[in-house]
């Protein structure tokens, strides 16, 4: 299988969610919408932060969502209509390079009823 370095398109998405509840829910929501190609729930993730002047800890799964950067926005609206923190987190990390078959099964499961899938046809 052939590498390729020069990815610009394809990005992995992190967001933490309270409960296994929440988080499938989240991931179930997104991939059969066809915004994102997979969420992988990672449990056992605890977070320290900082919340309206108190310092947190909580415990909380790690949702790992890869799709393309194009569909971003609209990730964002969903995880907020969908989230119950006030406050979600959601940050997009730049995919430097990958399995050239993985990245196309990325873009095609996350172009699901966009305009660039269309154009494919």
């Amino acid at each position: 299988m052939a590498w390729r370095d020069d990815v610009r398109d394809v990005v992995v998405l992190l967001c933490t969610v309270p409960s296994e509840e929440v988080g499938t829910a989240l991931a179930k929501a997104l991939v059969q919408e066809g915004l994102v190609a997979c969420v992988n729930v990672v449990p056992g993730v605890r977070s320290i932060y900082r919340w309206k002047g108190e310092v947190c800890e909580d415990a909380e799964l790690l949702l790992v969502m890869k799709s393309v950067r194009s569909r971003s926005g609209e990730i964002a609206d969903r995880v907020k209509a969908l989230h119950p923190y006030d406050t979600p987190e959601l940050i997009a990390l730049s995919v430097g390079g990958g399995m050239e078959a993985y990245l196309a099964w990325v873009r095609e499961q996350a172009c699901v009823g966009c305009a660039h899938s269309e154009q494919r046809g």
